[in-house]
């Protein structure tokens, strides 16, 4: 399963859906933002080495943190030695070896956006319930769309914990807007600790109601895939 993780503008909180859902899933997590990594990073090999051809992509996954990933460098000298075209390869590659790969895209349209979900089998689409968050979030569906990348469900990220419940129209009319099933992901102070930490919420509090969120939404990405 290779699942690209998306979202219309920055600031959403995708890469910690990403980290959090490659957790509950088992998966190794790619950082493939080249120029704006923000996935926790270690010592090592990482994806612009890879992508340089400095090291073979199992080489980059690093294996001794709660998540297996391939963290990307923040230098502008890796980012403008990577050739992003061998992007596919390398996660490919990850996929044969391990299984389940979640890729945390670059956020936006820019011309890297692409590349990740040319490379995965479907994507999963990270906004908030705000209006310009979601004008965004139109905008990476029909990226999706037009890249033929299926969309398995939107992370309605950041939702009020007293709402996580109810089913508003506008969440309704935004499913049926974007062609696929909403999860909604509460505001948490526990979630906010986590990402300081550089740890998944399950490894700081397994009764959470954000870990039981990330849980049903990796179930409900299993399902999908199939």
């Amino acid at each position: 399963m290779i699942l690209a993780v998306t979202a219309g503008k920055g600031g959403v909180g995708k890469s910690t859906v990403a980290y959090n859902l490659a957790a509950e899933l088992d998966a190794v997590a790619i950082d493939s933002d080249l120029g704006m990594a923000d996935l926790p990073t270690a010592r090592g090999p990482d994806l612009h080495d890879v992508l340089a051809g400095r090291a073979a992509p199992l080489e980059a996954v690093q294996d001794l943190g709660p998540v297996s990933m391939i963290p990307c460098g923040r230098s502008l000298a890796g980012a403008r030695a990577a050739e992003p075209t061998a992007l596919v390869e390398t996660v490919e590659a990850v996929a044969r070896r391990y299984g389940t790969v979640v890729i945390d895209t670059p956020a936006g349209m820019r011309s890297d956006a692409g590349l990740p979900l040319l490379a995965a089998e479907a994507c999963l689409l990270v906004t908030r319930p705000t209006r310009p968050a979601i004008a965004d979030a139109v905008r990476a569906r029909e990226l999706a769309r037009v890249l033929e990348t299926p969309l398995v469900g939107v992370a309605l990220n950041r939702v009020d914990p007293e709402r996580i419940g109810s089913q508003t129209d506008r969440q309704r009319r935004l499913a049926d807007t974007l062609g696929a099933p909403i999860h909604k992901i509460p505001d948490s102070e526990t979630v906010a600790r986590a990402q300081r930490a550089g740890q998944p919420v399950r490894a700081l509090d397994e009764s959470a109601p954000a870990t039981e969120q990330f849980a049903t939404l990796a179930s409900a990405v299993r399902r999908a895939l199939g």
